[in-house]
């Protein structure tokens, strides 16, 4: 127990941590060895992000993409599934529900679509802005500089643009005609455009190692990221790795710990992916280093058509799941609702102003 301490204490303490260390820890077996890399996370979310579980509201408004990502169901050669793109009514109809459960940040989600129109979208953001006190996430893929220049400038707040992987050898095996430097270039626009930016990663992908692992923690600890992604990979039938074995939870939680240690500050949700493997492990993700969840208002029958991985059963109607769910694991953990915007705590004034802002459910 003192090794595992010792070597949770010098990947904590180190400006970089070395691969090396890091890949020991996620190759732990011991129940007991596991248990305290969870508690070390766990003291370390409490020590610099506080007790409370922050909500965000995703709305998927289009499910149309010309992507062909080998892991997401959203895939253009994807045929079996039926598109969609909401309407400004229903988008607003959404968010005006989603409001009226004091969530204070809507992430607005959509494949990479060619058709979304940089004008309709920059007049969403200004609407959300001028009808509601609320922070507002965009998610929407690669676009050109001047279209996120565009967006900032109309008032969005934060933009998530995830990596997958930093390999870019991975990233290549499973992106068809997508360009890893691309993907980078793009997460250093938003950043000098004052984007608060998120990146992630799937754990479980066919050629992944620890090592890789290891190597996306560094590159999220490298990247400074204000939010972090972290989830098991899980399989569409109508994907290119349709039929290969899911993400293991242990490892993804492992990963999840380990980021939460090293970056320290960001703020990492337990995902909706984690919530559809064997059992529903979100309430695992809050103990050992998570300090988001995610909760899905897209109306039907929108909601079952946005398929980046198959039966999403753990996404339950909003009411229910912020009544029931997170009411009792906020209290089963000690811990409380936090209904602010919940913005980057990037620095210090920044994450003091966040930690006095704390409002229990």
């Amino acid at each position: 127990m003192f090794k595992i301490k010792g070597l949770l204490n010098r990947v904590y303490a180190a400006r970089l941590p070395s691969i090396e260390d890091l890949e020991q820890i996620l190759s732990l077996q011991k129940d007991e060895e596991i248990e305290e890399l969870f508690a070390f996370a766990d003291k370390v979310r409490k020590d610099f992000c506080g007790d409370g579980i922050i909500l965000r509201g995703i709305i998927e408004f289009s499910n149309f993409c010309f992507r062909e990502c080998s892991y997401c169901g959203l895939n253009k050669g994807n045929h079996k599934l039926e598109r969609y793109r909401m309407d400004k009514g229903e988008l607003f109809k959404a968010i005006e529900y989603l409001a009226s459960f004091n969530i204070k940040t809507v992430v607005l989600q959509s494949g990479e679509d060619e058709r979304l129109d940089v004008l309709w979208l920059t007049d969403v953001i200004k609407g959300i802005k001028s009808r509601f006190d609320m922070a507002v996430t965009l998610s929407v893929g690669e676009r050109s500089a001047d279209d996120y220049r565009l967006w900032r400038q109309s008032g969005a707040d934060r933009y998530l643009l995830k990596i997958e992987s930093s390999d870019a050898a991975l990233y290549a095996s499973m992106h068809p005609k997508m360009d890893f430097g691309k993907r980078l270039d793009r997460l250093g626009i938003l950043r000098k455009l004052g984007y608060q930016i998120g990146s992630g990663n799937i754990i479980g992908l066919p050629g992944q190692t620890l090592k890789t692992i290891a190597r996306d923690i560094i590159f999220f600890k490298r990247g400074d990221f204000d939010m972090i992604g972290i989830g098991p990979f899980i399989p569409h039938q109508y994907s290119r790795f349709a039929g290969l074995k899911e993400g293991d939870a242990r490892i993804s939680l492992k990963a999840l710990a380990l980021t939460r240690i090293v970056t320290k500050d960001a703020h990492i949700p337990a995902t909706t992916a984690l919530g559809n493997l064997d059992k529903d492990y979100r309430r695992d993700g809050l103990k050992c280093g998570a300090n988001v969840l995610m909760l899905n208002f897209t109306p039907q029958p929108y909601r079952r058509l946005y398929e980046i991985y198959p039966h999403k059963e753990a996404v339950n109607e909003p009411a229910d799941f912020c009544n029931s769910y997170i009411d009792n694991i906020a209290k089963d953990l000690g811990r409380f609702i936090d209904y602010s915007k919940a913005d980057s705590l990037k620095g210090t004034d920044l994450r003091l102003a966040q930690e006095t802002s704390l409002v229990g459910g």
